[in-house]
């Protein structure tokens, strides 16, 4: 089969699913459904309805999109059975049910960025760094009924730098991630692939690192962990959602901050964990086998502000410090 004959169908809603999207109508394949989130309301009334990034690029291009409530609706199965898909491909999108995953005859296939089996799960970018890893990557895999499991297509190893936090890695991974969906669908066409169970890619007794969701109290930081955890956990929710704490001052007013860059600093010191360090130009916090430099940060409320104009604003007294 020809590419142009090959009938896709897309799944995905945010930015990181659109270079995958773009990459495949630009590599001239035949993709005769987008299918994406339904419109998000805004605003202060919910007046205002916000398509997905994936929307946008979808009726930009002329594309069919379709934007089922519930991906189980008989309506939404028909409408997709009748584009007659050869295969489907996922890109952070929702978990799909068997009767939509099991249609078309090639399969589906969803792209995930991790080196599964490792960080099944919604925020594998995040959980990557925060764990202090220094090589990730994207993977392409055929669904099956429970979440992240099925057989493996194809992998890229990308490097994870000390310096990188969730935005570096994601924008690399997205980049990847494009060029990756439209080889394993060349391949795919080719007949060359060899799917692997995940069951086979690890030796008993690894233990598989999971990628939950990220809530609000995932992000607030441990003071008790080293230099080292606490820094690569500020990385791993930077620049979004962000790591938070409480800000203390010596009357015992608190205030949330969020933290969005830090470097680590290891030196000897004799200071309770959590008390803070600041003059005019240098704001450090006080772990156990060191201090982390707050580079960049925010109140609640405010913008984000580098650490100068924030200390033109605060003014830290003895007994100050972070909780």
């Amino acid at each position: 089969m020809k590419k142009e004959d090959l009938r896709i169908v897309y799944m995905g809603t945010p930015e990181f699913a659109v270079e995958s999207l773009r990459c495949l109508v630009e590599g001239g394949y035949n993709v005769v459904g987008v299918i994406t989130m339904p419109d998000k309301p805004m605003g202060r009334h919910g007046s205002v309805l916000q398509p997905s990034p994936v929307k946008q690029y979808a009726v930009s291009q002329g594309l069919k999109v379709l934007q089922p409530v519930n991906l189980k609706d008989e309506a939404f199965v028909e409408e997709l059975r009748s584009l007659h898909a050869h295969l489907q491909i996922v890109v952070a999108f929702r978990m799909l049910p068997e009767v939509v995953w099991n249609m078309p005859p090639m399969g589906t296939f969803n792209l995930h960025a991790s080196l599964l089996p490792q960080y099944r799960g919604a925020a594998p970018i995040n959980w990557a760094i925060i764990n202090g890893d220094t090589e990730t990557g994207i993977t392409t895999f055929f669904l099956k009924h429970e979440i992240d499991t099925g057989e493996v297509i194809q992998q890229v190893r990308v490097p994870i730098a000390d310096t990188d936090n969730v935005e570096d890695l994601y924008n690399r991974l997205m980049l990847l991630g494009g060029d990756l969906v439209v080889e394993t669908v060349e391949n795919i066409l080719a007949g060359t692939i060899k799917p692997m169970p995940q069951e086979e890619m690890y030796t008993d007794g690894e233990a598989l690192r999971p990628a939950p969701k990220i809530f609000k109290e995932t992000c607030r930081i441990d003071w008790t962990k080293s230099v080292k955890q606490v820094y690569d956990f500020i990385r791993g929710l930077s620049p979004y959602p962000a790591a938070w704490t409480e800000l203390v001052t010596a009357d015992g007013t608190a205030q949330v901050l969020k933290i969005i860059e830090a470097e680590k600093e290891f030196v000897g010191h004799n200071l309770p964990v959590g008390t803070v360090l600041t003059d005019a130009k240098t704001f450090r916090i006080a772990l156990s086998d060191g201090y982390l430099k707050v580079l960049s940060l925010q109140l609640a409320g405010k913008k984000r502000m580098a650490i100068n104009d924030f200390l033109c604003g605060f003014k830290c007294t003895n007994g100050t410090s972070v909780r």
